[in-house]
Parts: C-alpha cells; sequence; structure tokens
C-alpha cells in the first residue's frame, strides 16, 4: 500500500512534500479516532522491547532520527506510528533559512538522500513553545547545534543557550557537531574543541535538580584514529552515548549516475549508501570500548534486517529518517516484531 503512496509522493519536489505530508498527519490527526487508528496498525506493544538506557525507560528500540520534525511540530502524532522516541532538532538559538533551494535530492536508484538543509529551523522560542503543549508521554530528545553565522569560537555559547531553555521539554540531549552542510561545524569534532564544548555542556548539567543524558552524534567519515579520540573524549567528559552516524560526504559506490551526482553538488548523503559504513562504526565503538557507552545506531535502517545488523553490531537504541521516507510506517512495526522473534 505506501508504494503506492511513495510513487505518488516521489513524483513532487522533496521538500515540498515534506512540508505537504507534514500538514496531511496533522489534519490526519484531528479526525476523530484517527491517531488510535495508526496506533491499531503499527504499534506493538510488548514489556519485552522496552529499553532502559542512561536512566531513561525506551518503550521500544526504535526511534525517530533528528532532521525529519526539525520544529518540534509533529512529534505527538509521529508516537501514533510506533516509534520508541523521537527526537527533534536540529535546533539552533536563533530561526535561520539555511542554505539556498534546492537542497533536498532523492537519489532513488540508491534509496539514498543527499541534502544541504544548513540547519534550517524556526529557532528556540517556537520550538519550545510547542514542545510545551505536549500531549503524548513519547521519549523526546532535543538535536542542538549552532547558528551559521556564529564563529566556532563562540560555539559553545550557542550550544548553552539551546541546553539551558530545551531542559525542561526534553529527555535528553543530542550534541551535533557532524553536519557537513553547516560550514567549519565538523572541525568542532576535533578532540580540543570537543572537550570544551561538552565539558562546559556536562558542567551545565551538574547544577541541575536532576540531569539529563547527553550524547554526541559523529559523522560516518571519521579515520580509527578519530574515532579512537571519540572513545576518550566520551571518557573524559563522562557523556552518556554516542550516536552513530550523521550523513556521509562520500559519494563511492553508488547506482546513481555519476552526472546526476555531480549535478546535486554538495551535502550529506543518507540512507543505504551509509548502511555499511555506519555499521562499521558502530561496531568499531562498541568493541574499541569493551560497551564502556551506549549507542544509538542510525544509517540506513531501511529494514527489520537492517536494523538487526546494528543491534548485532553493539546499538542499543535504532533510529531511522531515510528508511522512513522509502518504507513508509510499517518499517517500524517490522523492526519490533523481528526483535520479538529473537
Amino acid at each position: 500500500m505506501y508504494k503506492i503512496v511513495r510513487f505518488f509522493l516521489f513524483l513532487f519536489n522533496p521538500e515540498f512534500i515534506h512540508h505537504i505530508l507534514f500538514k496531511l498527519i496533522r489534519f490526519g490527526a484531528m479526525i476523530p479516532g484517527k491517531m488510535w487508528a495508526w496506533r491499531l496498525m503499527f504499534k506493538v506493544s510488548n514489556s519485552r522491547l522496552e529499553r532502559e538506557v542512561f536512566g531513561l525507560t525506551f518503550e521500544n528500540p526504535v526511534g525517530l532520527a533528528a532532521g525529519f520534525d526539525k520544529d518540534a511540530k509533529l512529534f505527538d502524532e509521529l508516537a501514533s506510528f510506533g516509534f520508541g522516541f523521537v527526537e527533534i532538532g536540529t535546533v539552533t538559538p536563533l530561526p535561520q533559512e539555511g542554505n539556498p533551494k534546492p537542497r533536498l535530492f532523492r537519489l532513488k536508484e540508491d534509496s539514498g538522500i543527499i541534502n544541504r538543509m544548513g540547519f534550517n529551523n524556526q529557532g528556540l522560542e517556537a520550538v519550545v513553545a510547542r514542545l510545551r503543549r505536549k500531549k503524548s508521554n513519547i521519549i523526546i530528545g532535543g538535536n542542538i547545534g549552532k547558528n551559521k553565522e556564529t564563529p566556532n569560537d563562540k560555539a559553545v555559547e550557542d550550544y548553552e543557550i539551546c541546553f539551558e531553555k530545551l531542559f525542561p521539554y526534553v529527555d535528553y540531549f543530542v550534541v551535533n557537531v557532524s553536519s557537513p552542510n553547516t560550514p567549519g561545524l565538523r572541525d568542532l569534532q576535533e578532540k580540543g574543541p570537543l572537550n570544551v564544548l561538552l565539558n562546559r555542556l556536562q558542567e551545565l548539567n551538574s547544577q541541575k535538580e536532576k540531569r539529563k543524558p547527553i550524547l554526541l552524534k559523529i559523522a560516518p567519515d571519521l579515520t580509527k584514529e578519530q574515532l579512537d579520540d571519540i572513545i576518550e573524549i566520551v571518557a573524559d567528559t563522562k557523556i552518556d552515548g554516542v550516536v552513530a552516524t550523521n550523513t556521509t560526504i562520500d559519494r563511492s559506490g553508488l547506482k546513481t549516475d555519476k552526472t546526476k551526482v555531480q549535478a546535486i553538488g554538495s551535502g550529506g548523503l543518507s540512507g543505504q549508501p551509509v548502511k555499511a559504513r555506519s555499521t562499521k562504526v558502530i561496531e568499531y565503538l562498541s568493541v574499541k570500548s569493551n560497551k564502556a557507552f551506549p549507542i544509538i545506531g542510525v544509517g540506513g535502517i531501511h529494514s527489520a534486517e537492517d536494523a538487526l545488523e546494528k543491534l548485532d553490531a553493539g546499538a542499543t537504541l535504532v533510529q531511522m529518517y531515510t528508511g522512513f521516507i522509502y518504507e513508509g510506517p510499517s518499517l517500524i512495526k517490522r523492526i519490533n516484531k523481528a526483535i520479538l522473534k529473537r
């Protein structure tokens, strides 16, 4: 059924249809009984799916990655599709338009997406206003970043602002320094600046009555030496875990015509093309650290088998975004059922 829906959705510009889809879901949710029907169709309820991770109880280990619900407009409705958690953002202190359009491209032959959105979002105030109206009990992660115009030597201040204002409204934080679409952002993944940033957030965290988990989202393009640094940084700063991985800048091995890929230009590639690399990063971090911290596995999950592969590699939880676009909400149910069969 979803393949028929997808056929028509894919006839339109990806960013345009994303906004239309949001409106359709929100309109559908206003119809009496519709959200109940979604839960009946897609949700799998079983205590064996519950996961206790960094002090939180997840109803199931399948979440929605950041980037889909950037501005926290749809998290209550998305909870009805069976997700165990939803990550909003990336949120920056001030609203920003992001990069010029077009900036979102499908690679149908590869079941992938290239985006160079550039942290387009409506800013903290708009996101907080929506999170205040939360109705469901879905776990919310807050993915935070810096504004494009903020220089790297002032980046910590942007993350501080996001942390403080979102703190009452999210259940955990993800520090995003790995998007390839904000100039210079990935420089913050280097050991020195990353230690400074995470230690400062942990300092703020320790001042709260009850601290909240802080995770780091990393790129799939890091070398083994850089991944070793990540393991050290997690130990030194005592953050709660890692999200592995973000999108890749690598274009090798694609089925899509090279001319088309070159015409698209820069951006982060997600979906099936990043699956293998993401899994390798998860496995490396898990083995090398001796499973010292939880890992949220994300990247190329388009089937239940893909999710199980991530879990077997060392992930504690998994997230999807591109797979959700290509496969639809039934994928969440298929993954949870596959976990229960084990």
